[in-house]
């Protein structure tokens, strides 16, 4: 049986619901959506896109170090945005988070997202 271990850190806002920021099942993290939420304050992180983006991936990167692990092991990733206008935006600034072998990645624009925040991420990675 495949052990599961559930994971936080306290880089990245604390979970807003019933689940965890992060799972660890066998060798891979799963890193729950991350929403631009100042982790000290528990307000939103302003600023457009760009710092949205900026904010949710240091959040990830939070947990995912915290874990053992980092951005360089992420396999899989997606990208929920309300606006895929900001498409190009968010990208230049993804891009500079996975500048080498970037993951397996999928992007979509949905209706609406927690606390009204323009972007929502989640990773999973190797352990």
């Amino acid at each position: 049986m495949t052990k599961r271990e559930t994971l936080s850190s306290e880089g990245a806002p604390g979970a807003i619901g019933p689940y965890s920021q992060a799972v660890r099942a066998g060798e891979f993290i799963y890193v729950s959506g991350q929403i631009p939420i100042n982790a000290a304050t528990g307000e939103v992180i302003s600023g457009g896109i760009v710092h949205q983006t900026e904010a949710v991936l240091k959040a990830a990167a939070a947990i995912l170090e915290d874990a053992g692990s980092g951005l360089e092991k992420a396999v899989k990733v997606t990208v929920y945005m309300t606006d895929l206008g900001s498409f190009g935006e968010m990208n230049e600034v993804y891009a500079r988070f996975f500048p080498k072998d970037p993951p397996a990645r999928a992007a979509v624009q949905v209706a609406a997202l927690p606390k009204g925040v323009a972007i929502e991420i989640d990773v999973t990675a190797l352990g």
